[in-house]
Protein backbone atom coordinates (compact mmCIF):
# COMPACT_ATOMS: atom_id res chain seq x y z
CA UNK A 1 0.00 0.00 0.00
CA UNK A 2 1.35 3.42 -0.93
CA UNK A 3 1.97 6.09 1.69
CA UNK A 4 -0.78 8.23 0.16
CA UNK A 5 -3.32 5.36 0.34
CA UNK A 6 -2.33 4.62 3.94
CA UNK A 7 -2.85 8.23 4.90
CA UNK A 8 -6.25 8.29 3.22
CA UNK A 9 -7.39 5.20 5.17
CA UNK A 10 -6.07 6.77 8.36
CA UNK A 11 -8.15 9.90 7.69
CA UNK A 12 -11.29 7.82 7.10
CA UNK A 13 -10.72 6.02 10.41
CA UNK A 14 -10.41 9.31 12.25
CA UNK A 15 -13.50 10.69 10.56
CA UNK A 16 -15.72 7.96 11.97
CA UNK A 17 -14.05 7.62 15.37
CA UNK A 18 -13.96 11.30 16.43
CA UNK A 19 -17.44 12.77 16.96
CA UNK A 20 -17.71 16.56 17.17
CA UNK A 21 -18.45 18.11 20.55
CA UNK A 22 -21.78 19.84 21.00
CA UNK A 23 -20.02 22.53 23.07
CA UNK A 24 -17.90 24.35 20.53
CA UNK A 25 -16.63 27.86 19.83
CA UNK A 26 -16.33 29.17 16.28
CA UNK A 27 -13.39 31.38 15.33
CA UNK A 28 -12.83 33.07 11.98
CA UNK A 29 -9.29 32.93 10.63
CA UNK A 30 -7.50 35.33 8.26
CA UNK A 31 -8.89 33.54 5.22
CA UNK A 32 -12.51 33.87 6.38
CA UNK A 33 -12.74 30.19 7.31
CA UNK A 34 -14.72 28.95 10.29
CA UNK A 35 -12.49 27.13 12.79
CA UNK A 36 -14.35 25.17 15.47
CA UNK A 37 -12.72 24.46 18.85
CA UNK A 38 -14.47 22.26 21.40
CA UNK A 39 -12.19 23.51 24.21
CA UNK A 40 -9.12 25.64 24.87
CA UNK A 41 -6.32 24.03 22.81
CA UNK A 42 -3.63 22.33 24.88
CA UNK A 43 -1.82 20.43 22.11
CA UNK A 44 -0.76 22.93 19.45
CA UNK A 45 1.28 22.38 16.31
CA UNK A 46 2.92 25.36 14.60
CA UNK A 47 3.46 25.12 10.85
CA UNK A 48 5.89 28.08 10.59
CA UNK A 49 8.79 29.47 12.64
CA UNK A 50 6.96 32.80 13.02
CA UNK A 51 3.98 31.07 14.62
CA UNK A 52 6.31 29.19 16.96
CA UNK A 53 7.76 32.51 18.12
CA UNK A 54 4.29 33.92 18.74
CA UNK A 55 3.22 30.92 20.83
CA UNK A 56 6.32 31.25 23.02
CA UNK A 57 5.83 35.01 23.26
CA UNK A 58 2.35 34.32 24.66
CA UNK A 59 3.91 32.05 27.29
CA UNK A 60 2.41 28.90 25.79
CA UNK A 61 5.52 27.02 24.77
CA UNK A 62 4.57 24.06 26.93
CA UNK A 63 1.50 23.52 24.75
CA UNK A 64 3.52 23.10 21.56
CA UNK A 65 3.75 19.45 20.57
CA UNK A 66 5.22 20.01 17.12
CA UNK A 67 7.02 22.69 15.09
CA UNK A 68 8.62 23.03 11.66
CA UNK A 69 12.32 22.99 10.87
CA UNK A 70 14.16 26.27 11.44
CA UNK A 71 11.98 26.98 14.49
CA UNK A 72 15.07 27.87 16.51
CA UNK A 73 13.79 30.91 18.43
CA UNK A 74 13.56 30.76 21.33
CA UNK A 75 16.10 28.01 21.99
CA UNK A 76 13.52 25.82 23.72
CA UNK A 77 11.70 25.40 20.40
CA UNK A 78 14.60 23.37 19.01
CA UNK A 79 13.69 20.51 21.35
CA UNK A 80 10.16 20.13 19.99
CA UNK A 81 9.22 17.31 17.55
CA UNK A 82 9.61 18.39 13.92
CA UNK A 83 6.81 18.03 11.36
CA UNK A 84 8.81 18.98 8.26
CA UNK A 85 9.55 22.33 6.63
CA UNK A 86 6.71 24.83 6.52
CA UNK A 87 6.53 24.47 2.73
CA UNK A 88 6.68 20.66 2.98
CA UNK A 89 4.65 19.46 5.97
CA UNK A 90 4.61 15.79 7.00
CA UNK A 91 0.84 15.53 7.38
CA UNK A 92 0.99 11.99 8.77
CA UNK A 93 3.41 13.11 11.51
CA UNK A 94 1.10 16.01 12.40
CA UNK A 95 -1.86 13.64 12.76
CA UNK A 96 0.03 11.14 14.91
CA UNK A 97 0.97 13.92 17.35
CA UNK A 98 -2.76 14.25 18.08
CA UNK A 99 -3.04 18.07 18.14
CA UNK A 100 -6.23 19.86 19.10
CA UNK A 101 -5.13 22.91 17.08
CA UNK A 102 -2.81 23.44 14.11
CA UNK A 103 -1.82 27.00 13.17
CA UNK A 104 -0.78 27.56 9.55
CA UNK A 105 0.23 30.44 7.28
CA UNK A 106 -1.48 31.36 4.03
CA UNK A 107 1.74 32.24 2.19
CA UNK A 108 3.85 29.25 3.19
CA UNK A 109 1.75 26.16 3.89
CA UNK A 110 0.17 24.18 1.08
CA UNK A 111 -3.61 24.35 0.80
CA UNK A 112 -3.74 20.59 0.21
CA UNK A 113 -2.01 19.92 3.54
CA UNK A 114 -4.53 22.11 5.35
CA UNK A 115 -7.41 20.31 3.66
CA UNK A 116 -6.07 16.87 4.64
CA UNK A 117 -5.79 17.95 8.26
CA UNK A 118 -9.35 19.25 8.14
CA UNK A 119 -10.49 15.89 6.79
CA UNK A 120 -8.94 14.34 9.90
CA UNK A 121 -11.10 16.73 11.95
CA UNK A 122 -8.10 18.63 13.22
CA UNK A 123 -8.87 22.36 13.56
CA UNK A 124 -6.52 24.42 11.38
CA UNK A 125 -6.35 28.18 11.92
CA UNK A 126 -4.67 30.09 9.08
CA UNK A 127 -2.93 33.45 9.61
CA UNK A 128 -1.85 35.88 6.89
CA UNK A 129 -0.18 39.03 8.28
CA UNK A 130 1.27 41.25 5.54
CA UNK A 131 2.02 44.38 7.56
CA UNK A 132 3.53 45.15 10.96
CA UNK A 133 0.19 46.09 12.51
CA UNK A 134 -1.36 42.93 11.09
CA UNK A 135 1.31 40.91 12.92
CA UNK A 136 0.24 42.53 16.17
CA UNK A 137 -3.42 41.84 15.37
CA UNK A 138 -2.51 38.21 14.69
CA UNK A 139 -0.81 37.86 18.08
CA UNK A 140 -3.97 39.12 19.77
CA UNK A 141 -6.18 36.75 17.78
CA UNK A 142 -4.01 33.76 18.63
CA UNK A 143 -4.12 34.79 22.28
CA UNK A 144 -7.90 34.75 22.13
CA UNK A 145 -7.85 31.41 20.31
CA UNK A 146 -5.63 29.89 23.02
CA UNK A 147 -7.57 31.29 25.96
CA UNK A 148 -5.09 33.99 27.00
CA UNK A 149 -6.77 37.02 25.44
CA UNK A 150 -5.97 39.41 28.32
CA UNK A 151 -2.31 38.42 28.37
CA UNK A 152 -2.06 38.86 24.61
CA UNK A 153 -3.64 42.32 24.73
CA UNK A 154 -1.25 43.40 27.47
CA UNK A 155 1.82 42.18 25.59
CA UNK A 156 0.68 43.61 22.27
CA UNK A 157 -0.06 46.95 23.91
CA UNK A 158 3.65 47.24 24.75
CA UNK A 159 4.57 46.36 21.17
CA UNK A 160 2.16 48.94 19.76
CA UNK A 161 3.73 51.64 21.92
CA UNK A 162 7.15 50.77 20.50
CA UNK A 163 5.81 50.92 16.94
CA UNK A 164 4.22 54.30 17.64
CA UNK A 165 7.49 55.61 19.12
CA UNK A 166 9.47 54.57 16.03
CA UNK A 167 6.94 56.10 13.63
CA UNK A 168 6.79 59.33 15.63
CA UNK A 169 10.59 59.61 15.65
CA UNK A 170 10.84 59.61 11.83
CA UNK A 171 7.78 61.78 11.21
CA UNK A 172 8.49 64.94 9.23
CA UNK A 173 12.00 63.73 8.39
CA UNK A 174 13.33 63.19 4.89
CA UNK A 175 12.55 59.88 3.19
CA UNK A 176 15.78 58.36 1.85
CA UNK A 177 15.60 55.92 -1.04
CA UNK A 178 16.29 52.48 0.44
CA UNK A 179 17.54 49.36 -1.29
CA UNK A 180 16.91 46.26 0.82
CA UNK A 181 19.02 43.35 -0.42
CA UNK A 182 17.55 39.99 0.60
CA UNK A 183 19.84 37.90 -1.62
CA UNK A 184 23.32 38.66 -2.92
CA UNK A 185 23.77 36.21 -5.81
CA UNK A 186 21.66 37.04 -7.70
CA UNK A 187 20.82 40.47 -6.28
CA UNK A 188 17.20 40.42 -5.11
CA UNK A 189 14.95 42.84 -3.26
CA UNK A 190 11.24 43.14 -2.36
CA UNK A 191 8.19 44.87 -3.82
CA UNK A 192 5.25 46.64 -2.22
CA UNK A 193 3.33 43.48 -1.34
CA UNK A 194 5.82 42.37 1.32
CA UNK A 195 6.09 43.03 5.02
CA UNK A 196 9.61 44.33 4.34
CA UNK A 197 8.11 47.15 2.27
CA UNK A 198 5.81 48.07 5.15
CA UNK A 199 8.76 48.15 7.56
CA UNK A 200 10.78 50.44 5.26
CA UNK A 201 7.86 52.85 4.95
CA UNK A 202 7.10 52.89 8.68
CA UNK A 203 10.82 53.45 9.35
CA UNK A 204 10.79 56.61 7.27
CA UNK A 205 12.22 55.37 4.00
CA UNK A 206 11.15 54.75 0.37
CA UNK A 207 11.51 51.26 -0.97
CA UNK A 208 13.52 51.47 -4.21
CA UNK A 209 11.77 48.39 -5.65
CA UNK A 210 8.33 49.00 -4.16
CA UNK A 211 6.70 49.40 -7.58
CA UNK A 212 8.13 46.22 -9.09
CA UNK A 213 5.49 43.72 -10.36
CA UNK A 214 7.42 40.70 -9.03
CA UNK A 215 7.39 40.07 -5.27
CA UNK A 216 11.13 39.40 -5.08
CA UNK A 217 12.65 41.12 -8.12
CA UNK A 218 16.14 40.37 -9.40
CA UNK A 219 18.26 43.47 -9.93
CA UNK A 220 21.22 44.45 -12.09
CA UNK A 221 23.98 46.77 -10.93
CA UNK A 222 23.12 49.03 -13.87
CA UNK A 223 19.60 49.52 -12.49
CA UNK A 224 20.86 50.12 -8.96
CA UNK A 225 23.41 52.69 -10.18
CA UNK A 226 20.73 54.42 -12.25
CA UNK A 227 18.30 54.70 -9.32
CA UNK A 228 21.00 55.64 -6.81
CA UNK A 229 19.77 54.45 -3.39
CA UNK A 230 20.62 56.66 -0.41
CA UNK A 231 20.71 53.68 1.94
CA UNK A 232 21.58 50.04 1.27
CA UNK A 233 20.53 47.48 3.87
CA UNK A 234 21.60 43.86 3.48
CA UNK A 235 19.36 41.28 5.07
CA UNK A 236 21.09 37.96 5.56
CA UNK A 237 21.12 34.80 7.64
CA UNK A 238 24.90 34.68 7.17
CA UNK A 239 26.88 35.46 10.27
CA UNK A 240 30.38 36.55 11.25
CA UNK A 241 32.87 37.08 8.40
CA UNK A 242 30.56 36.25 5.50
CA UNK A 243 27.98 38.69 6.79
CA UNK A 244 30.49 41.56 6.86
CA UNK A 245 31.98 40.54 3.52
CA UNK A 246 28.61 41.08 1.82
CA UNK A 247 28.57 44.66 3.11
CA UNK A 248 32.12 45.49 2.01
CA UNK A 249 31.43 44.32 -1.54
CA UNK A 250 29.29 47.43 -2.08
CA UNK A 251 32.23 49.78 -1.62
CA UNK A 252 33.39 48.78 -5.09
CA UNK A 253 30.72 51.19 -6.35
CA UNK A 254 31.72 54.65 -5.00
CA UNK A 255 29.29 56.50 -7.29
CA UNK A 256 26.31 55.18 -5.29
CA UNK A 257 25.00 57.80 -2.81
CA UNK A 258 24.74 55.12 -0.11
CA UNK A 259 28.42 54.25 -0.54
CA UNK A 260 29.55 57.87 -0.61
CA UNK A 261 27.65 58.54 2.63
CA UNK A 262 28.78 55.34 4.33
CA UNK A 263 25.15 54.24 4.55
CA UNK A 264 25.60 50.54 3.78
CA UNK A 265 24.36 48.39 6.64
CA UNK A 266 23.60 44.85 7.72
CA UNK A 267 20.42 43.68 9.43
CA UNK A 268 19.53 40.32 10.94
CA UNK A 269 17.03 38.76 8.54
CA UNK A 270 15.11 37.11 11.40
CA UNK A 271 14.02 40.56 12.57
CA UNK A 272 12.33 41.51 9.31
CA UNK A 273 11.51 38.20 7.58
CA UNK A 274 9.35 36.61 10.25
CA UNK A 275 5.87 37.87 11.02
CA UNK A 276 6.44 37.50 14.75
CA UNK A 277 6.90 39.80 17.79
CA UNK A 278 10.55 40.48 16.87
CA UNK A 279 9.27 42.35 13.80
CA UNK A 280 9.02 45.37 16.12
CA UNK A 281 12.74 45.15 16.85
CA UNK A 282 13.23 44.94 13.08
CA UNK A 283 11.25 48.16 12.60
CA UNK A 284 13.26 49.92 15.30
CA UNK A 285 16.56 48.77 13.81
CA UNK A 286 15.49 49.75 10.30
CA UNK A 287 14.52 53.21 11.53
CA UNK A 288 17.91 53.62 13.22
CA UNK A 289 19.73 52.65 10.01
CA UNK A 290 17.65 54.84 7.71
CA UNK A 291 17.73 57.83 10.07
CA UNK A 292 20.98 57.69 12.09
CA UNK A 293 20.72 61.44 12.63
CA UNK A 294 17.83 60.96 15.08
CA UNK A 295 18.28 60.62 18.84
CA UNK A 296 16.74 57.25 19.64
CA UNK A 297 16.26 57.51 23.40
CA UNK A 298 12.50 57.31 22.95
CA UNK A 299 12.75 53.87 21.35
CA UNK A 300 12.90 50.83 23.60
CA UNK A 301 15.74 48.31 23.66
CA UNK A 302 15.80 44.87 22.06
CA UNK A 303 12.67 42.76 22.31
CA UNK A 304 12.78 39.78 24.62
CA UNK A 305 10.28 37.07 25.43
CA UNK A 306 10.53 37.67 29.17
CA UNK A 307 7.28 38.70 30.81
Amino acid sequence: MSKKSYLKLFLIFLLFSSPLSSHATVFHDSMGRNVILSSVPMRIISLAPSITEIIYFLGLGDRLVGVTRFSYFPKEAQKKPKVGAYTDINVEKVITLNPDLVIATADGNKRGDVEMLEEARIPVYVVNPRKVNQVLDTIERLGELCGVADRAKRLVSCLRKRVTSAIKAVRNKGKPLVLLVINVKPLMSVNGSTIHHDIIQLAGGRNMTGDQPITYPKLSMEEIIRKGPDVIIISSMERRGEFEKARKEWFKWPTLPAVRNGSVYLIDSDLIDRAAPRIVSGLEEMARLIHPEIEWKSVHGPLTTDH
